[in-house]
């Protein structure tokens, strides 16, 4: 699984020309979803996205979770994070998960934030196509991959 994380002041999805979720200070989560993923993936990923220190605290210091500032989230599935571009200019998205898999991963990934992170968790729509418009906060922009648990 790979995430684009923003931290932002808001942001909201659209859908068919009308707002289809919408957050204020929060979190909005790219998610990509692989097909070798596994529910420990999630748990990994919902685990440090809930606990990273990246809002500030009262001395303008990274210091504070989302949990912490009692933010909310916003979750949108991107299968293209999972992009390959290593041959021609026409990315390959072989590596993306299917629907059928993807979908009870996408399910999964938003009940186990929730249960986590104790918040209002928002979503786009999975397989539709979503204009996201978001104010990013900093900017702080912070990419994850559960393979590669740097």
């Amino acid at each position: 699984m790979r995430v684009v994380i923003q931290r932002v002041r808001k942001a909201e999805v659209t859908i068919d020309k009308k707002i289809h979720a919408s957050i204020q200070k929060g979190l909005l989560i790219l998610l990509g979803i692989e097909a070798m993923d596994k529910d420990e993936d999630i748990e990994w990923l919902c685990r440090k996205i809930t606990g990273l220190r990246i809002f500030d605290d009262s001395n303008q210091v990274m210091n504070l979770s989302v949990c912490d500032v009692r933010a909310e989230c916003l979750v949108v599935s991107q299968f293209t994070l999972f992009a390959s571009t290593k041959k021609g200019n026409r990315p390959s998205y072989i590596r993306a998960a299917q629907p059928e898999m993807a979908v009870p991963l996408y399910e999964k990934f938003i009940e186990t934030l929730t249960r986590i992170s104790q918040l209002p968790v928002k979503t786009g729509r999975f397989g539709a196509n979503m204009q996201v418009e978001l104010i990013n906060d900093g900017p702080v922009t912070i990419i994850m991959d559960s393979k590669n648990k740097e």
